[in-house]
């Protein structure tokens, strides 16, 4: 299970928060037999969307980010709750280009550059809160910098890494999300901005043992802060069959009877955590027949 802090500076100018999903990332890749890659791109936004959802309000509140950048990987999207539990999936899972001139991942290809990074909020009202920015790296990190500067006025820095054992499986994943608060002085500007350019990747970080708070406490050098909240994040899909079929109730009952295959059932795929729900053609007539009821409201 993984594990994200949040922490505050004592003079309120400073918000930092820092995450340990290696856990989260694992089980994407364990779920969705990504390339590598693509782990790393899925692995990403699965941490942004973590850090980001436990700043929602609400209990029942969601953050989706949603990236489509052209690249070969097409679109990425993710599900965070207000515990920074998380769910996501990439259009295609396996993609095989050449690592970059460094030797790492070449995630920026593999997303694309040409698109939009979109950050939806459901709070419960009529209508999802929808901002976006075009993309600039397709590399996740500066793209998530970009958004809260551009859509929200809000200075942050951003660091979010993934590493691949050659194996495929997930070595080290974490994000580090920090925030100037209004009114923040310019002393501190430049106190926050030294000790950025000092960390190592966050991977690096993580896999020399330090914890999220440790991670905090490097980026909040020279500050004295509290450690505000704890979570233990996971990987959870939200997926269920009385949810298929509440999404089967918008359904004609003809399209409904029409589902079934030769086999003589119907059968729904969960993009997030490959659960498939199987439906019988008799359960399928039952749907229509009562759906056909209620419209001629008998």
């Amino acid at each position: 299970m993984g594990k994200l802090i949040r922490c505050l500076t004592r003079d309120a100018t400073v918000m930092a928060m820092a995450i340990d999903s290696t856990d989260i990332a694992a089980e994407a890749e364990r779920i969705h037999q990504t390339s590598a890659v693509v782990t790393a791109a899925l692995g990403r936004l699965l941490t942004a969307s973590s850090l980001m959802g436990v700043m929602l309000k609400g209990q029942d509140d969601t953050l989706t980010l949603k990236v489509n950048g052209g690249g070969p990987a097409g679109q990425i999207l993710t599900v965070s709750d207000s515990f920074g539990n998380v769910r996501g999936y990439a259009h295609t899972p396996v993609v095989e280009i050449p690592l970059r001139p460094d030797g790492k991942l070449d995630v920026g290809s593999a997303v694309g550059r040409d698109g939009l990074l979109y950050v939806m909020r459901d709070t419960g009202g009529k209508e999802p809160y929808i901002g976006c920015t075009p993309l600039v790296s397709g590399e996740i990190a500066e793209d998530i910098t970009a958004y809260y500067a551009h859509s929200e006025q809000t200075p942050t820095v951003c660091a979010l890494g993934v590493l691949v054992n050659p194996d495929l499986t997930v070595k080290a994943a974490g994000g580090l999300l920090i925030q100037l608060l209004p009114f923040c002085p310019g002393d501190v500007i430049d106190r926050v901005e030294k000790n950025v350019t000092q960390l190592p990747p966050v991977t690096v970080m993580l896999e020399n043992g330090l914890t999220p708070e440790d991670i905090c406490r490097q980026a909040l050098d020279g500050f004295e802060f509290d450690v505000l909240d704890t979570y233990e994040p996971a990987y959870r899909c939200a997926c269920s069959r009385e949810k298929v079929e509440r999404a089967f109730a918008s359904l004609k009952p003809e399209d409904l009877r029409g589902l079934a295959k030769e086999d003589g059932r119907a059968e729904v795929t969960c993009s997030f955590c490959d659960k498939v729900y199987y439906f019988t053609k008799d359960e399928l007539d039952i749907m229509a027949r009562e759906k056909e009821q209620a419209n001629t409201g008998e």
